[in-house]
């Protein structure tokens, strides 16, 4: 486990493995970069440097419940002060499912890799605004204020992965949108599980970007990040880089 400093001081924590052109993995939504470690241990036989950052508010890294913390587009920031931190000329990006959105986020904001891969994501997510009174906020939000969480429930499985749920929520709020994506250039592979009914957008994501390529590998949202069709697809992707 490595560590480096953000842009407001907070420290920041990642894993790496192999040698080779970097490769950033962002991890989802209250997950940490070790999710990532079986696909990343394949990568790493390919010829890549695997980084595995634990987003802010997650993981090993800082998760300060102090709400200033969490400004809007900061896992943004983050990623970019992770690349100046490695220092990298060249490299390529990817994520799964919120880490998908940072990914887009990243090519939003200027960040020039060769290739980037963006699973588990759809086009409705990434183009509006977080939902205050979505799923995950409200689950949060019981957790928060000690309701009665029920057997199988979203708060129950939120608890069962054991982040802090202030720091979470903070989370939540600093998603922004990604309107323009008709500007981003980089060649994207997006991957969507063929049973992953909750991003069905994924394939307009794909056309919406001018070099987006589109691929459909088996599991659900839950397990084809797991699949060795998708860690095939974006090893192939990521060798015409």
């Amino acid at each position: 486990m490595e560590k480096f400093r953000a842009g407001d001081g907070r420290e920041l924590a990642y894993r790496e493995l192999g040698t080779g052109r970097v490769l950033v993995l962002f991890h989802g939504f209250t997950g940490s970069g070790r999710d990532w470690l079986g696909p990343a241990a394949t990568l790493a036989e390919h010829g890549h440097r695997v980084i595995l950052p634990d987003l802010r508010g997650h993981g090993a890294s800082a998760a300060p419940a102090d709400p200033a913390a969490y400004p809007p587009d900061v896992l943004a920031d983050d990623g970019l002060a992770l690349l100046a931190h490695l220092g990298v000329g060249e490299y390529d990006l990817g994520g799964y499912s919120y880490g998908g959105r940072v990914v887009l986020r990243l090519l939003a904001r200027g960040a020039r890799p060769g290739r980037a891969v963006v699973a588990g994501q759809g086009l409705d997510a990434v183009q509006r605004t977080t939902s205050r009174t979505g799923t995950y906020h409200r689950a949060l939000t019981a957790l928060i204020d000690g309701e009665p969480v029920e057997p199988g429930s979203p708060a129950y499985w939120l608890r069962q992965g054991g982040g802090d749920p202030v720091a979470l929520r903070h989370v939540l709020g600093t998603h922004v949108p990604t309107p323009d994506l008709h500007r981003i250039t980089t060649p994207t592979l997006v991957l969507v599980g063929d049973e992953d009914d909750g991003h069905a957008t994924a394939d307009a994501l794909a056309a919406a970007l001018p070099n987006g390529r589109f691929a459909r590998v088996p599991g659900t949202h839950f397990t084809a990040m797991s699949s060795a069709a998708l860690t095939t697809a974006m090893a192939e992707f990521l060798a015409q880089a």
